[in-house]
């Protein structure tokens, strides 16, 4: 992701428009670059004071921590459940998330089922038994 324009061009550009009476078109041509961000940043000027950039990246909040006690209530009580299962019985309590949202929070908690090895799917086990040899093969007569 490319970082945001310095607030020194920013405020120098809105300058231009709002003290100077400069067009944002003659502003944008002038400071090479596009009129919207001329646009964006005389806004934010004349709304805030000050036309410094939002801050970026953080990490999301999770939207499921007020509900995290009954969550792991539920897969104490049915830890196999499914990720589709827990977000529709999340709705049918009123809680509108996504499964991403739920796939995040369980992630995020740590609270992920495994399969026993012994449930996983029909599979190559690798290199299998290996051939017996002709010494040990029974003779034909």
């Amino acid at each position: 992701m490319t970082r945001p324009y310095s607030c020194d061009l920013r405020e120098a550009v809105a300058a231009a428009v709002l003290l100077d009476g400069m067009s944002c078109r003659e502003a944008a041509e002038l400071f090479r670059v596009s009129v919207s961000s001329v646009v964006r940043w005389a806004q934010l000027k004349r709304q805030n004071g000050s036309c410094a950039p939002k801050p970026m990246g953080g990490r999301r909040r999770l939207i499921l921590l007020s509900e995290r006690a009954w969550v792991q209530a539920r897969l104490a009580a049915e830890p196999d459940l499914t990720v589709r299962a827990l977000r529709a019985e999340l709705l049918a309590r009123g809680v509108r998330v996504s499964y991403g949202a739920v796939w995040a929070f369980l992630q995020a908690e740590r609270l992920s089922f495994k399969k026993k090895p012994a449930r996983s799917r029909a599979r190559a086990s690798g290199r299998g038994a290996q051939a017996a040899s002709l010494a040990t093969l029974p003779t034909a007569l």
